[in-house]
C-alpha cells in the first residue's frame, strides 16, 4: 500500500516569535494562532509553529545561506508582479525579483526572519 500524506505545519524557531508571528500576518496574510504557551500562523493551507529560542538554549545561530538542508518554503500566489510591488511597499527584502522561469512559471523570493527564505510563484493553469 503506498503512503499518503498531507502537509500539517512548518516548525520555525525564533528569539521573538511574536515578531516572526506578526511578520507573516502582516506581510503575507497569516492569521495568528494562540495557545497554551505558543504561538501558530495559519498561513496558506498549513499552519507555522513558532518555538521561542532563548540564550543557553542550545540552538545554533541561522545559517548563512546557501547551506545544505532546507532551503527554503514556496507559497503560491495571484498576480506576482502585484504581490512584490505590496510587498516592497512594506519593506520586504527582495534576494530575487520576479522573473520567468520557464513558460507560465513566475517566481521571486524574499527574506523573512531570522534569514528564513520564501520563494513566491505564480503558475499559469494553461501550462500545468
Amino acid at each position: 500500500m503506498p503512503i499518503v500524506v498531507t502537509w500539517d505545519h512548518v516548525h520555525l524557531r525564533s528569539p521573538d516569535p511574536e515578531a516572526t508571528a506578526a511578520w507573516l500576518r502582516d506581510t503575507l496574510g497569516g492569521e495568528i494562532l494562540r495557545g497554551p504557551g505558543r504561538i501558530d500562523v495559519q498561513l496558506g493551507g498549513a499552519k507555522v509553529f513558532i518555538a521561542e529560542v532563548k540564550d543557553g538554549d542550545g540552538v545554533n545561530a541561522p545559517p548563512v545561506t546557501p547551506y545544505q538542508g532546507l532551503d527554503h518554503i514556496g507559497l503560491t500566489v495571484k498576480d506576482i508582479d502585484a504581490v512584490a510591488a505590496e510587498l516592497k511597499s512594506k519593506g520586504v527584502a527582495f534576494t530575487k525579483e520576479p522573473t520567468t522561469i520557464r513558460p507560465g512559471v513566475r517566481i521571486c523570493f524574499i527574506r523573512g526572519p531570522q534569514g528564513i527564505s520564501i520563494e513566491l510563484l505564480e503558475r499559469d493553469k494553461k501550462y500545468a
